[in-house]
């Protein structure tokens, strides 16, 4: 990794926050409620690159663990007994996927940005889904069959993700190159 400038460190920050933010704009639905915190940790991929946008939710992660509650339901080391904890997991490694992707090659355009985008929105829900059914059948001791798993911390979640994709694509078009020009 390079070396960190205080640019970055603010960037990482405000990524942080954002994302804090995101966590309480949120849409009730059954067992796992639809935040903006994926667009937030989308952004961080695309905008931050890779291994800085995986340092900012990794971050982000770590505040909420050791307490302060910028989780949707709070914070504390006790949230990884949360069945939702996968998808926060999953925030990291999708912002680093997202903007590995988007940078391979050529300059990131629109679709680029989308099938990095999505790429990242497989990776949140493949950690989510994965981790949310293990915590409930094997910790929580409270089972969840694969069909219920897949309606609701899928079916009724991804809408909305989606849309978050291509709202992602359209501003990280936008803001890259202002991101760009103030590096160089």
């Amino acid at each position: 990794m390079k070396n960190l400038k205080t640019k970055d460190l603010v960037l990482c920050a405000l990524f942080i926050a954002l994302i804090a933010v995101g966590a309480f704009i949120k849409i009730p639905i059954p067992l796992v409620p639809f935040t903006m915190q994926f667009l937030f940790t989308m952004l961080a991929g695309l905008l931050l690159w890779p291994e800085l946008g995986f340092i900012s939710v990794t971050c982000y992660i770590i505040i909420g663990l050791i307490g302060l509650p910028i989780f949707t339901e709070g914070g504390g080391i006790a949230y990884i007994f949360k069945p939702s904890f996968g998808y926060i997991i999953g925030f990291a490694f999708g912002a680093y996927v997202t903007g590995k992707i988007a940078y391979s090659g050529d300059k990131p355009n629109i679709k680029k940005l989308l099938i990095a985008n999505f790429s990242g929105l497989l990776i949140v829900y493949l950690f989510g889904m994965v981790y949310y059914y293990l915590i409930s059948n094997f910790y929580l001791n409270s089972p969840i069959g694969v069909w219920t798993l897949l309606l609701y911390c899928f079916i009724l979640a991804v809408p909305g993700d989606i849309l978050l994709c291509f709202i992602g694509a359209f501003l990280g078009k936008r803001l890259i190159p202002v991101l760009k020009k103030s590096y160089y």
